[in-house]
């Protein structure tokens, strides 16, 4: 009888750990907005940064119930640009894109990128992410996006992108 309590205690206990793990893991989203200027080369490689990009961790971590040294890992979930301007346009204008991350400190890492956009791409592209662990530059208060392209068209006006990024969080819940 002994035995079989025991079993049942511990099964309990993992069911109870596991659902208590779903509690620690969250996504974070952020938005950059970046502007693709008229005039750019055609074929060749040029680089556009967005502004820096806070990262208010500390309180999404703490309306999560947990905190920067409490983090387990942050990884790149998806990566959706979107053309704003100019009104129905769409990225059939690249070749290639490839993103990187910067923050203080930190060394650049490419976090996603699409080496053959297709000709009928749409107004949105998704990029391909990185399945590298980020915690390090989301915990900083701030980080910037560079952008190196190629277009395979002239460009007669800017284009003016969002990028929204989700950022997959597992952390500990106050050290549980």
């Amino acid at each position: 009888m002994k035995k079989c309590f025991l079993f049942f205690a511990l099964v309990a206990l993992f069911v109870s750990c596991d659902k208590l793990d779903e509690l620690t893991k969250f996504e974070m989203d952020y938005d950059q907005t970046v502007v693709i200027p008229s005039s750019t080369g055609v074929d060749l490689p040029f680089d556009v940064f967005t502004p820096e990009t806070e990262t208010n961790s500390s309180a999404e971590f703490e309306v999560n119930d947990t905190r920067k040294d409490l983090i387990e890992e942050i990884v790149l979930k998806k990566l959706v640009m979107t053309v704003e301007v100019p009104d129905g346009e769409d990225f059939s204008f690249l070749e290639s894109i490839i993103i990187y991350m910067s923050a203080d400190d930190l060394p650049e890492i490419k976090i996603a990128w699409n080496e053959e956009v297709s000709a009928t791409a749409g107004e949105q592209l998704e990029l391909v992410t990185t399945a590298e662990d980020l915690k390090e530059y989301i915990k900083k208060d701030s980080y910037t996006l560079r952008l190196k392209t190629i277009t395979d068209e002239f460009l007669s006006s800017d284009y003016e992108i969002n990028i929204a990024s989700t950022f997959f969080v597992d952390a500990k819940i106050l050290g549980l």
